[in-house]
C-alpha cells in the first residue's frame, strides 16, 4: 500500500492542493532504523563533565559583550508530578507535597540571579517554555510569582511565544484564566491515548470529557495555539483502539499534533518496568498504527511538518514550512530563528553560542550547588567549527530545507564535495528513491523524504559511529 504525502508547495495558507507524492510501505520498512531525534547536534549523549560552570560563564559573558547577538529564549523545568506515568522518560519528582515547589522556586530564583550576573545588558525574550514534570503543579500564587520574577529580569517581545505544558487532570477554568492573565498564549497537553485500557496500563487516567472541557476552557480564555502529544506503541494499543482515539482528537481539533513513537527502555527508565511487555504492540502493529494515523491526519487537512509533527494549514508552524523559517531545538519544531537558550531548573539543557549546557539531575545536587552560589552545571559541550558546520546541515535537513552549497562553502571556507565526499556517496540510495535531490549547488529533501529526515541527518553525524552506549528509538 502506498502513502500519499503533500509536497510543501502544495500547502497553501488555508487548505491543501491535490498535488501529492506517494511512498510505499516497502520503502518505509527498508529505510527504517534506529537513530537520534536531533533536537541538538551533537546530541545530548555526547555532553561531558569537562564542560563546567566556569565554561558556561565564559559563554554567557561572550553573549553579554556581543554586538549582534541572536534572539534569546527561556526554558524552565518544573520537575514535580503528583502521580507517575509508567511510559515517562522525563526527569521528574513524584510527590503530593505541595511545599516542595515553593522551595524549588526559591532555588530557581537563585539560579536566575547567578545567570544574570553575567548578562548585565537587559535582554528581550522571544520564546518562553515551561516544561516538566507538570508545570501546573505550581500553585496560582507560585505561577504569578514566577512570571513576575521573569518580567523583572527580562523584557518580552510583543509577539513572544509563551507556552506551557498542561496536565488536564490538574487544571480548572480558573487555572487556565490565570495562565492567560500572566501571559501564556500556547498550551501543550499530554493526551497520549484516550482508550481506557491503555490509560490504565500506563497509569494516566484522563477521560475524553475531561480533556474536552480543558480544551474548550483554554479556547475561551484566548489561547492562540493548542498542541496535543500522542504516543503510539503503548501497552494495550491496537489499530482499532488508536483509530478511535484519533476520532476524538480530530473532534477536538488541536492546532498542532505531535505523534511520538514510544521507546520502551526499562533498563534506563525505571517507571517503564511497571509496563507488561506482553501488552506492547508488535513492531508491525506500531508501523500500521503510525501509517493509519498519518493517512487520517493528512485527510483531515493537517500539514505534515516532518518526523512526527503535524499542524493545521493556518498555524504558524505550517506557515514556517512554506516560507522555510522552520527551526528545531530541544522543544522540537519551532517557528523562530535560531536562538540562544537560557535553561533554568533541574536537568534543563541550554544553548549559548557554540555551546550546550545541562544542569544537575537531582534536587539534592541542584540545591547543594546553589547553596554554594555556584551555577548547577553537570555537563555540556564546546562545539568545534566542524560541529557548527554539521549542526547547520543537520538542522536544515531536519526542517526539510535546501542546503545552499555555495553559501555553506563561503561561510565555512570548505569545498563541499571534498569535505563531504563520503556523506554524498551515502545519500545516493535516498536520491535514487526520490527522497532527496543532490546537485552541484544544492542538496534538498523531497516531499516524500520528510519521513526520513532523521536518517539523512545521521549520515552527517560524525559522532554516531563512535561508541557512546546510547540507545535510540526507531526512526518511524
Amino acid at each position: 500500500m502506498a502513502l500519499t504525502i503533500p509536497s510543501f508547495e502544495a500547502v497553501p495558507a488555508v487548505k491543501h492542493h491535490n498535488d501529492h507524492l506517494e511512498i510505499s510501505e516497502d520503502l518505509i520498512r527498508r529505510f527504517d532504523s534506529l537513530g537520534p531525534r536531533y533536537t541538538s547536534y551533537p546530541t545530548a549523549d555526547r555532553f561531558h563533565s569537562d564542560f563546567t560552570a566556569t565554561s558556561y560563564i565564559q559563554y554567557l559573558q561572550q553573549r553579554n559583550q556581543a554586538q549582534n547577538k541572536p534572539p534569546l529564549s527561556l526554558y524552565i523545568h518544573i520537575p514535580f508530578c503528583a502521580s507517575l506515568c509508567y511510559y515517562c522518560a522525563c526527569n521528574k519528582v513524584i510527590t503530593k507535597d505541595r511545599s516542595k515547589s515553593a522551595i524549588y522556586l526559591n532555588y530557581l530564583a537563585r539560579e536566575l540571579q547567578l545567570v544574570k550576573q553575567h548578562l548585565t545588558v537587559r535582554e528581550t525574550i522571544s520564546q518562553l517554555h515551561l516544561g516538566g514534570g507538570t508545570p501546573t503543579f505550581l500553585s496560582e500564587d507560585e505561577m504569578r510569582g514566577l512570571m513576575a520574577l521573569l518580567r523583572e529580569n527580562f523584557d518580552f517581545a510583543d509577539d513572544a511565544e509563551i507556552s506551557i505544558e498542561i496536565d488536564p487532570r490538574t487544571v480548572t477554568s480558573h487555572t487556565l484564566q490565570l495562565l492567560a492573565d500572566v501571559g501564556f498564549n500556547r498550551t501543550s497537553l499530554g493526551v497520549q491515548d484516550f482508550d481506557e485500557q491503555v490509560q490504565i496500563a500506563v497509569h494516566r487516567i484522563q477521560p475524553y470529557d475531561m480533556v474536552k472541557k480543558c480544551i474548550e476552557e483554554s479556547r475561551a480564555v484566548g489561547f492562540q495555539s493548542i498542541n496535543f502529544d500522542l504516543i503510539y506503541g503503548l501497552p494495550k494499543q491496537d489499530l482499532e483502539s488508536f483509530s478511535r482515539t484519533l476520532d476524538q482528537v480530530i473532534a477536538l481539533s488541536p492546532a498542532r499534533i505531535a505523534l511520538y513513537n514510544y521507546a520502551h527502555l526499562p533498563t534506563r527508565f525505571k517507571p517503564q518496568r511497571r509496563i507488561n511487555e506482553a501488552d506492547l504492540p508488535s513492531a508491525e502493529q506500531r508501523l500500521q498504527i503510525f501509517l493509519m494515523s498519518l493517512r487520517r491526519l493528512l485527510a483531515e487537512g493537517y500539514v505534515y511538518i516532518g518526523l512526527d509533527h503535524f499542524a493545521k494549514p493556518d498555524d504558524s508552524l505550517a506557515l514556517a514550512v512554506k516560507d522555510k523559517s522552520l527551526h528545531r531545538n530541544f522543544q522540537g519544531y519551532t517557528t523562530r530563528a535560531d536562538c540562544d537558550l537560557i535553561a533554568l531548573g533541574l536537568s534543563s539543557i541550554g544553548k549559548i553560542g557554540a555551546s550546550y549546557v545541562q544542569n544537575l539531575r537531582t534536587l539534592d545536587e541542584y540545591y547543594a550547588a546553589l547553596d554554594q552560589d555556584q551555577l548547577p552545571v553537570e555537563k555540556g559541550f564546546h562545539l568545534s567549527p566542524d560541529d557548527l558546520l554539521r549542526r547547520e546541515i543537520i538542522m536544515d535537513l531536519m526542517c526539510s530545507t535546501t542546503l545552499n552549497i555555495p553559501e555553506i562553502e563561503k561561510k565555512y571556507q570548505i569545498h563541499f564535495a571534498e569535505y563531504f565526499r563520503d556523506e554524498l556517496a551515502r545519500i545516493a540510495p535516498y536520491v535514487d528513491e526520490g527522497l532527496m535531490n543532490a546537485g552541484e549547488a544544492t542538496v534538498s529533501v523531497t516531499a516524500k523524504g520528510r519521513m526520513f529526515v532523521r536518517a539523512f541527518s545521521m549520515i552527517f553525524d560524525q559522532y554516531l559511529s563512535r561508541q557512546s552506549g546510547a540507545r535510540y528509538s526507531k526512526l518511524i
